[in-house]
């Protein structure tokens, strides 16, 4: 069983940053992803990493966001600079068994964590 913790959600002004961390179980290189949640709204795909490292990116994030591992600590980071008020939402870390299709879609992913809520103001 894979467990995921998720941290550094917090309050924020619009125009902060802020960095996300998760912490996998069982890091064997696979894909690693965040996505989010806002009220009312369907989870969606945030960001991605590859097992070689590379990132993936939902357009609205792309310039504000970077998506990076540890893979001795078992661990990737989201970070998150310009922070605006659409990015507010519950942000999970998950991971794949396999090489999800597309890359930010949830149904690709088969863990995931509880969620780090961000907040951000205007």
């Amino acid at each position: 069983q894979v467990h995921l913790v998720e941290s550094g959600g917090d309050s924020v002004q619009a125009g902060g940053s802020l960095r996300l961390s998760c912490v996998t179980s069982t890091y064997s290189r696979p894909y690693m992803g965040w996505f989010r949640q806002a009220p009312g709204k369907e989870r969606e795909g945030v960001a991605a990493i590859s097992p070689a490292g590379g990132g993936y990116y939902v357009d609205s994030v792309v310039g504000r966001f970077t998506i990076s591992q540890d893979s001795e600590n078992d661990t990737i980071y989201l970070l998150m600079n310009n922070l605006k008020p659409e990015d507010t939402g519950m942000y999970y870390c998950a991971q794949a068994r396999g090489r999800p299709v597309p890359r930010l879609h949830p149904a690709g992913y088969d863990y995931w964590g509880q969620g780090t809520r961000v907040t951000v103001s205007a």
